[in-house]
């Protein structure tokens, strides 16, 4: 059985930071025509730094839901201690490389747009590579934060299924969301801010993974004393 004032406050933190993190897309300037024009909207953009900064407050109240879990969870013993263990240790990594992505994009983006934007004729190609390169850092870097995000979902899902915590099901879609989440990260190192890329990091952030949250909330204030797994 998990925890269930532990488990309860896990799947708070976990919803809590989804929506703040989705309510920080709202004021992002939107992408452009052209890489040109994005980089213009980026550049006029005055809230650049707090939006950036709010999203990784998001995410980070989000992980810390995950680590939270990992207590309500309680396994002490065999093969899924390790697993939740290993878990917890994947959740801390991708925080620190969410931290990594959004000082990149936050901070040394917006520099790099704003150098750009008021250059001289002269220096604007040299301004625009430099931007252009820093873009593609962050694609590397949000790449492999989205890779360890989805091994954090996955094993923590394995967890919750072995160990027969939570009802298995909440379990088999979480670990069917980390593998979008792989898939995510995949595209975005391949092939950056694609459409493809969009359309399934959309779908994955925006639907499944709130829904799959709402799903655990709902479960976790439902039970009055405990949650014990239903049957396999």
């Amino acid at each position: 059985m998990a925890n269930h004032t532990v488990l309860r406050l896990s799947a708070t933190l976990l919803f809590i930071g989804l929506v703040f993190s989705s309510l920080m897309q709202f004021p992002h300037p939107p992408g452009g025509a052209t890489i040109e024009a994005t980089f213009a909207n980026y550049a006029a953009s005055r809230d650049w730094a707090a939006i950036h900064l709010g999203q990784f407050v998001g995410q980070a109240i989000l992980l810390a839901g995950l680590l939270v879990l990992y207590i309500a969870l309680g396994v002490t013993q065999g093969a899924p201690r390790w697993l939740g263990f290993f878990a917890a240790v994947s959740a801390v990594v991708a925080l620190a490389l969410a931290g990594v992505g959004y000082a990149v994009d936050g901070v040394a983006l917006k520099q790099a747009v704003d150098a750009w934007a008021s250059a001289p004729t002269a220096e604007q190609a040299a301004r625009f590579a430099s931007a252009q390169a820093i873009q593609w850092l962050e694609w590397g870097t949000k790449s492999y934060q989205d890779f360890i995000f989805g091994l954090t979902l996955v094993l923590f899902a394995t967890t919750m299924v072995w160990a027969a915590r939570i009802t298995r099901p909440i379990g088999y879609v979480m670990g069917l969301i980390g593998l979008a989440f792989v898939v995510v990260g995949w595209l975005e190192g391949t092939a950056g801010f694609s459409a493809t890329y969009g359309v399934i990091e959309s779908i994955t952030y925006f639907l499944l993974l709130p829904a799959w949250s709402i799903w655990l909330l709902i479960v976790a204030w439902w039970r009055k004393e405990s949650v014990q797994a239903a049957p396999a």
